[in-house]
């Protein structure tokens, strides 16, 4: 029992009444404490809400395009460079019925070595404009995980970073005060050591 009061008393040292204790002693056990309080808390709530947010947009896209057979007007090449995480694509020019109706052509990536006439899968979304392809809900929950972590990543940092520079700015306060006390009482000592 006495181990804990004592090892309380040491975490604590920063508040209790002491004669030695200086304001800024006060000013940074109550700096870290609310660096600990963001990174913790404030870290936690923003990645959570950067993935909640972030999901909400995936859901939002899937719901908001749709697939559409389209008629590729022109061959496409044999091959072509890959494009990174789409396999052998390649630009061709396609034809399709908007939501309204309406006839449209336009740009889109396709696979390669297809023949003019060819029935593709695009994407659109409700206005009948070409789009990417939606983010699936396994994809969606990743990236919405990693930017949820990047976010709580951005805010500890930034909230260390501050704390530090408050820090830093308190220490250079101390090493002043120091010096000045130092000039008053350092002449009052008059035999040399050594």
């Amino acid at each position: 029992m006495r181990e804990g009061k004592s090892a309380r008393r040491r975490w604590l040292w920063r508040w209790r009444s002491n004669p030695l204790r200086r304001h800024d002693d006060i000013v940074e056990a109550w700096i870290v404490l609310a660096v600990w309080t963001v990174v913790v808390l404030g870290g936690a709530v923003a990645g959570l809400v950067t993935a909640h947010a972030a999901d909400e947009v995936f859901a939002r896209q899937r719901a908001g395009r749709h697939p559409v057979r389209a008629v590729l007007l022109a061959d496409t090449p044999a091959s072509t460079l890959a494009t990174w995480g789409r396999g052998d694509r390649a630009w061709a020019t396609v034809r399709w019925n908007a939501p309204d109706g309406t006839t449209r052509t336009g740009r889109t990536l396709v696979g390669t070595d297809l023949a003019a006439g060819a029935t593709v899968m695009i994407w659109q979304d409700r206005r009948g404009r070409l789009t990417d392809r939606p983010t699936d809900r396994t994809e969606a929950s990743v990236e919405a995980g990693f930017l949820g972590v990047g976010a709580a990543f951005a805010l500890t940092g930034a909230a260390v970073a501050a704390g530090a520079v408050a820090r830093w700015r308190l220490d250079r306060r101390r090493i002043d005060q120091w010096g000045r006390e130092w000039a008053l009482v350092g002449p009052r000592w008059g035999h040399k050591t050594g």
